[in-house]
């Protein structure tokens, strides 16, 4: 590359990341109005990424557990995808106490800022992953349950103040590329999280003797000193706070707004989906038809699923920004490529060549969608589930391919809906956050109803119940984004 063209996309890089993380900081009037005061809030943008990264590492964590509890307390599929039903389903309820604790008082998060928010939201965690040592000791399913649920309650904090956070710290236009960029960092906490943690309870604490529960004390335990070290250094840290005291609005007035209900539907699915995936993806990999991959081995192909969505929201975040068309096209195509590389020498040509052909299809999606949120939700929908119906009706390597490529295709559609759903509804968005946040119930429920199906049609076949999930993203990015837009925007 000639060095004037790379001088020039270094440049045009940096001014991208500079204009994504320099927002007109708003301050309240007295007539209750806010006044644009332009500051760069780059440091902030900086310090959130790691906590997307800290969140995204250990939720993934989830997709291990299920077949250690599950061999460990002898359960079948659908009491081992209970683990997602007290995980996600304390985001339900987290974000449903915080919902009506916003109409009849107003919002919180406005009360104590979005810091305050966030320093809450890893003490709980932390409190949650350190209840996994007692949990092992006694050897109790229901108690790691009840651990896992306090872990929930404090991510769904983080989540209600981090993701609105995130969109302003930059223009409203570029927040979905603000989100992807952010997301990104979060799966790639995903991507290396099954593998470290794989190796760990499968390998390093796994002791012959002992329990298959006994394993995760002492990773768990680390994890909780992790999430308090945090928390201290998210109390020290420089962070705006954002709360306006002044203008706190009570009522349910995000909900009334046709474009962020159907929202809550479709992050709903979307998070059903995703999880759904993710957690069978180790049974299916260990099935004959697949091979009959032992746990261990399939907990490292799990990085395919989960690396494919920060590959993904790395192409989204440059894909959906303001940068000149040349030079966004020209770093889109080169992730993938940089992808394809680093997977040939990390896991070899065969394993490089097979994921290559899912990042070719995804690069041609990408260019397709050109910078339209709502665009890529439909192609990258119609994608999806186009390889769970491949994954359902074939077997061997096509079908192992087809399911570990979703991940590359589930990479923008967190980002895409938050942001199309919050967009223009100013005052009540961190409420808007704890609705959105309350419909991550989707990946409480789904999972269980595809343990449920394999009960009784087999891992391969339940991969159905996903695919009703895209069907419905599909609709939102074609019409449910835009419902009521004339009233949002009055």
């Amino acid at each position: 590359m000639p060095l004037g063209y790379a001088v020039a996309a270094q440049a045009a890089i940096k001014r991208w990341f500079v204009l994504a993380v320099n927002i007109p900081a708003s301050v309240p009037t007295a007539a209750g109005r806010e006044t644009p005061v332009r500051q760069t809030y780059r440091g902030p943008f900086a310090i959130m990424t790691i906590l997307f990264f800290m969140w995204g590492f250990l939720t993934v964590w989830n997709d291990i557990l299920i077949p250690r509890f599950k061999e460990a307390f002898t359960l079948n599929y659908f009491q081992a995808m209970l683990i997602q039903l007290a995980f996600f389903g304390a985001y339900t309820i987290g974000s449903l106490a915080y919902y009506l604790i916003s109409i009849v008082w107003g919002d919180p998060i406005n009360r104590i800022g979005y810091k305050n928010g966030v320093i809450i939201g890893l003490l709980l965690a932390a409190v949650g992953t350190a209840l996994f040592y007692p949990a092992a000791v006694i050897l109790s399913y229901p108690f790691f349950l009840m651990a896992l649920f306090i872990v929930g309650i404090g991510f769904a904090m983080l989540q209600i103040a981090a993701n609105p956070y995130v969109t302003i710290l930059g223009p409203e236009q570029t927040a979905s590329s603000r989100l992807n960029l952010s997301q990104a960092f979060n799966s790639f906490g995903t991507t290396i999280g099954p593998v470290i943690a794989g190796w760990l309870i499968f390998s390093v604490f796994n002791k012959a003797g002992t329990s298959g529960a006994d394993s995760v004390k002492i990773p768990y335990l680390c994890v909780a000193g992790v999430f308090l070290l945090l928390a201290v250094a998210f109390t020290f840290a420089h962070l705006p706070n954002f709360k306006n005291v002044d203008h706190l609005p009570r009522g349910a007035g995000a909900i009334r707004h046709p474009h962020m209900a159907l929202g809550m539907v479709a992050i709903f699915f979307y998070v059903g989906g995703e999880v759904t995936v993710g957690s069978s993806l180790i049974n299916y990999l260990g099935s004959p038809a697949m091979g009959a991959m032992a746990h261990k081995v399939a907990a490292k192909y799990l990085a395919f699923y989960w690396g494919g969505l920060m590959i993904g929201r790395f192409m989204g975040a440059f894909a959906l920004s303001d940068m000149r068309r040349w030079l966004r096209h020209t770093i889109v195509a080169l992730l993938p490529v940089a992808a394809f590389v680093v997977v040939w020498m990390l896991s070899g040509r065969a394993n490089a060549l097979h994921y290559g052909v899912m990042l070719g299809i995804m690069l041609v999606a990408f260019f397709l969608g050109e910078s339209s949120p709502h665009r890529m939700l439909v192609l990258f929908s119609a994608i999806i589930i186009g390889l769970l119906l491949t994954g359902i009706f074939s077997s061997g390597t096509v079908a192992v391919w087809a399911v570990l490529g979703i991940g590359l295709f589930d990479s923008v559609m967190w980002s895409n809906i938050f942001s199309l759903a919050i967009e223009g509804l100013g005052a009540f968005k961190s409420q808007a956050a704890s609705l959105l946040m309350m419909s991550v119930v989707g990946g409480a429920l789904l999972p269980p109803l595809q343990g449920f199906m394999a009960d009784r049609i087999g891992i391969q076949a339940s991969l159905v119940v996903p695919i009703i999930s895209y069907v419905y993203i599909a609709f939102y990015g074609l019409y449910g984004y835009r419902a009521g837009r004339k009233e949002t925007a009055t």
